[in-house]
């Protein structure tokens, strides 16, 4: 919403700026992806982590992947209620686990084993998004009742000094959903892909939709085929439009790090590191 803007331009810039410290000393691109949406998780303006949209119930159910293109490997988890920073989690299992994907109850409990800390359900849920759910539930559910019912799944790609592309997305999925929904954010290829030969992708809108046309690896699919970072977010967005008449939006690095980011919807924040260090943010 326009009255959001300025808080998601500064929240842009701040994930911005945590990833690229990482990165100008020499870090690795999963660090600076990883430090880049735990600011993005942490920022009740965005729908990931703390803020995120109440379910049906009235719960916060978080979603997130990580993807390496590197090695392909991936990590993803979903239905989560009790990890405050779905994304580490999501690298956890990327690095730790023999499985790609752990979901609710199962991925709370890797965490544990893992040394992530789980806090109470409660504690993910802001009184902005409280108050929405309230409303909602005394009547019929009505957008207007929320900040933004679409608002803020989030994203990062890096690409570091040693050439390595990685993605990442994290969400707390759309307002008042039914408990166990899962949508496009933590499905490799739909919401999030990279892969060295290509770039890396990560995706936020209508997740039905997002999945329809495997979003991500379309648009990683034509970066791979000679297609530019901005051809390819482009040809994305409007397969995503006249395929599955969707709604939503991309963040992509091409795998030279030149960036592309493309949507349908009256606003999308973004931003990018540009080859002279400077912030660019726009939305």
């Amino acid at each position: 919403p326009d009255e959001a803007v300025a808080a998601c331009l500064a929240g842009c810039r701040r994930a911005l700026e945590a990833g690229w410290a990482i990165l100008q000393r020499g870090g690795a691109a999963v660090d600076a992806v990883e430090a880049a949406i735990v600011v993005l998780e942490e920022d009740p303006t965005f729908d990931a982590g703390f803020g995120s949209h109440l379910n049906r119930d009235g719960r916060v159910e978080l979603d997130a992947i990580i993807m390496d293109g590197a090695t392909l490997n991936a990590g993803a988890v979903a239905c989560v209620e009790r990890v405050r920073n779905p994304i580490r989690l999501a690298r956890k299992v990327m690095e730790s686990c023999e499985h790609m994907m752990l979901v609710g109850a199962g991925a709370e409990q890797f965490a544990a084993a893992a040394g992530l800390p789980l806090c109470q359900p409660e504690e993910l849920i802001c009184e902005r998004e409280k108050k929405a759910w309230a409303k909602c539930v005394q009547g019929d559910h009505l957008s207007e009742f929320h900040f933004s019912p679409q608002h803020g799944t989030v994203g990062a790609v890096a690409r570091d000094v040693q050439g390595h592309i990685v993605a990442g997305t994290s969400t707390g999925g759309t307002c008042c959903k039914l408990p166990g929904r899962v949508g496009d954010s933590p499905l490799i290829g739909c919401g999030c892909y990279a892969d060295i030969e290509a770039g890396g992708v990560s995706c936020t809108g209508w997740g039905e939709a997002i999945m329809k046309v495997v979003l991500a690896k379309s648009a990683a699919d034509d970066l791979r085929s000679g297609r530019n970072a901005q051809e390819a977010a482009d040809a994305a967005v409007q397969l995503l439009a006249r395929r599955a008449n969707g709604a939503g939006g991309l963040i992509l690095l091409d795998r030279n790090g030149h960036p592309g980011f493309a949507f349908n919807t009256p606003h999308m924040a973004y931003g990018y590191v540009a080859p002279d260090g400077s912030i660019v943010t726009a939305v």
